[in-house]
C-alpha cells in the first residue's frame, strides 16, 4: 500500500496505557490522522517472553499496515524493549519506540548525570532504559525501580489523594537522598500519576515523560522524510482492540484526556 503525507500514523500498545502516547502525538501533530491498536486480549505483555511479545508486536504492526500507515509508534515499553529490531527489519516504514526518545530527553535534562527510571518489572528487568541512557550519556549513573502498583491505580483513576501518595512514598523512598536530579516515567500509565510522583520526589527532580519525548521524535522523523501532513484535509481517528471494547472505552478517556466515542474489535490471526 502506498504511503504519503496524508497517510495516518499507527500506534499500538498491549492495552490502554499507550493512549498517553497517542494523546501526546495528537497534541504535537494535531493535523495528522491516527490509528490506535490496543491488544487488550493479550494484555499484559510484561509477564511474557521476549519471543512472544515480538510475535504479538509483528501481528499488531501487520494489522495497522492495512490502514496504509506512514509511521509505526510502539507505545508499549515492553514491546519497545524487545521487538523494535524485528519490526524495523520487517516493515518498510519508520518504526519508533518509546524508550530511546525518553532516554534522550533524560540525558538532555540531567545536570549531574544521575538519572532514575521507574517502570513495570518487565521493563526494568529488560535493562532497555539503562542501556539507552548509557548510549546517550556514557558516564550516566542510573537507578532503576519497578513500581507495579502504579498501573492499577492509574486504570482505576486513583491518581491523587492518600492512597496513591502512600504508594508513591513507599516505592520512591529509596530514591530520595540518592542525588538523582531526573526521573524517567518509564511506563505509559505513569504520566497520570505525575503530580503525586513529583510531590513525593520534590521540585529538585525533573520528571521526563517518554510520551512527550516520543511525540517530538515522531514529528522530527516525519519532517526528515518529508511525510508531515500539509493542508486542511480531514483528520481521522481510529481505535482498534482485540477484546470487547467496553472497558477500553470506559477507562481510555482518562488516558486520552477526553471521552472515547467507541472502538472496533478485531481478531489477530496467529498461525
Amino acid at each position: 500500500m502506498r504511503h504519503d503525507r496524508h497517510s495516518p500514523i499507527g500506534v499500538f500498545d498491549s492495552g490502554i496505557g499507550g493512549l498517553t502516547v497517542l494523546r501526546a502525538l495528537q497534541e504535537r501533530l494535531p493535523q495528522e490522522s491516527t490509528v490506535y491498536l490496543g491488544d487488550t486480549a493479550r494484555v499484559p505483555y510484561g509477564t511474557k517472553s521476549g519471543d512472544v511479545v515480538t510475535r504479538y508486536s509483528v501481528k499488531n504492526a501487520e494489522a495497522l499496515m492495512e490502514y496504509g500507515i506512514k509511521l509505526l509508534v510502539v507505545a508499549c515499553n515492553t514491546a519497545s524493549s524487545v521487538a523494535i529490531p524485528t519490526l524495523r527489519k520487517t516493515l518498510s516504514i519508520p518504526v519508533l519506540g518509546v524508550i530511546e526518545p525518553g532516554a534522550r530527553a533524560a540525558a538532555q535534562a540531567t545536570k549531574n548525570g544521575h538519572v532514575a527510571v521507574i517502570g513495570t518489572p518487565g521493563t526494568i528487568k529488560s535493562g532497555a532504559y539503562q542501556r539507552a541512557l548509557q548510549a546517550e550519556l556514557p558516564n550516566v549513573k542510573v537507578e532503576a525501580l519497578a513500581c507495579p502498583l502504579f498501573v492499577p491505580l492509574a486504570e482505576e483513576g486513583w491518581v491523587e489523594g492518600e492512597v496513591p501518595t502512600a504508594v508513591a512514598q513507599r516505592y520512591l523512598a529509596g530514591l530520595k537522598g540518592t542525588g538523582v536530579d531526573t526521573l524517567v516515567l518509564g511506563c505509559t500509565h505513569y504520566p497520570l500519576l505525575s503530580d503525586v510522583i513529583s510531590q513525593v520526589m520534590g521540585p529538585q527532580v525533573t520528571l521526563v515523560d517518554s510520551a512527550k519525548a516520543t511525540a517530538q521524535r515522531a514529528a522530527e522523523l516525519l519532517g526528515e522524510r518529508d511525510l508531515l501532513k500539509t493542508g486542511l484535509s480531514s483528520v481521522e481517528r481510529h481505535y482498534l482492540v482485540t477484546d470487547v471494547p467496553d472497558r477500553f472505552v470506559e477507562v481510555g478517556g482518562r488516558f486520552l484526556g477526553r471521552p472515547l466515542s467507541g472502538a472496533r474489535q478485531i481478531d489477530l490471526k496467529f498461525g
